[in-house]
């Protein structure tokens, strides 16, 4: 049986206050306290409240044929060739898409959703910024989805929104690299992150731990250099490499690999002789090197189209009793020159 749409009205009659309060709380407006926001939010959530005023019901609504895309950064290689994978089956299914880019900006991103949500778009696709993820602040994507709109999260996500998402196994990826390093007989092993606040470094960082735990390497934090404002990544390397002895690098992002491979020819190590070093996302500056960076594929485009597929999907055979899915993509390791050679497949 199909159960009765919950009304403005209904949810201020059983919080005992006003419908303009009700519409200020799921409208995540600093109006309203935030004990009085979140209770509102998640009765709103539970009861699967759409606003009929606002947002026609996806039964009746005519498609517009038109997507959102929220990344967090255009000039990042990875983003740039899942954007291309959005693209491509948004284009073959007769979609059109307006992109914003949240410049790993809170700010930019719920004022992108907001301008998106008023242009009544089919739904939207999004990776959390980073400043997003550092503040836990999700209720614009929450108040998105309880007005209906279907949103699938890639890549960066969270658990404390419910919704379709499709990630990269970023634990494995760290993992196969780590293990790459050990088969090829390398023990001490620093890492070089600049994302470390984002899910997707902290995975790779777990990921690095378990394989060395699994070897009975000890853990050294000293090892671990996390890149921000006040820590740049030549300075944490000229320290680390002036006290410890390091043949291997797992660099968590492709900039950080590029960075780290001049610095350490130019500290006179030979790569991959005396230090060998891999780095994430295989985009272009990896191939174009010397020596040729090893680098972890996540499959950027093959994860935009998938994420796109699933949207459509949703869009286009309803949403009205929710069930969602997670798709994780896999990883692999594309070996060069600034490795030695294994035998293994990873």
């Amino acid at each position: 049986m199909k159960r009765k749409r919950i009304t403005l009205k209904d949810i201020a009659k059983e919080f005992d206050v006003s419908i303009a309060t009700v519409s200020k709380a799921l409208n995540d407006s600093y109006e309203i306290s935030i004990k009085t926001k979140t209770k509102i939010q998640e009765y709103a959530k539970v009861h699967n409240y759409k606003p009929s005023n606002s947002v026609p019901d996806n039964s009746s609504k005519k498609s517009i044929k038109t997507i959102g895309v929220i990344i967090p950064n255009m000039l990042n290689h990875f983003f740039t060739k899942v954007f291309v994978g959005i693209e491509r089956v948004a284009t073959q299914s007769g979609y059109n898409l307006i992109t914003c880019i949240s410049n790993e900006s809170y700010e930019k991103e719920a004022s992108a959703m907001e301008l998106l949500k008023n242009s009544r778009l089919d739904g939207f696709i999004l990776s959390i910024a980073e400043e997003t993820q550092v503040k836990q602040r999700f209720s614009h994507l929450q108040n998105a989805i309880n007005q209906g709109i279907p949103m699938v999260m890639m890549d960066r996500v969270t658990d404390k929104i419910e919704c379709d998402k499709v990630i990269v196994n970023d634990e494995e990826g760290g993992y196969n690299a780590t293990k790459y390093f050990i088969e090829t007989g390398c023990k001490n092993i620093a890492i070089v992150s600049n994302i470390h606040r984002l899910s997707v470094g902290k995975l790779r960082l777990e990921g690095y731990k378990r394989a060395l735990k699994e070897v009975n390497i000890p853990i050294d934090e000293a090892l671990i250099l996390k890149i921000d404002k006040f820590n740049d990544v030549d300075t944490l390397l000229k320290i680390v490499l002036g006290s410890r002895k390091v043949d291997a690098i797992l660099c968590l992002e492709e900039d950080s690999a590029i960075s780290t491979l001049k610095l350490v020819i130019s500290k006179g190590y030979k790569v991959p002789e005396d230090i060998s070093i891999i780095g994430f996302t295989n985009g272009v500056l990896p191939r174009y090197v010397t020596p040729t960076i090893t680098t972890i594929s996540q499959h950027s485009t093959y994860l935009g189209e998938v994420a796109t597929k699933i949207l459509i999907d949703k869009i286009e055979n309803g949403n009205i009793e929710p069930s969602y899915t997670t798709k994780i993509i896999k990883t692999n390791l594309i070996e060069r020159e600034s490795t030695k050679a294994s035998s293994k497949q990873y």
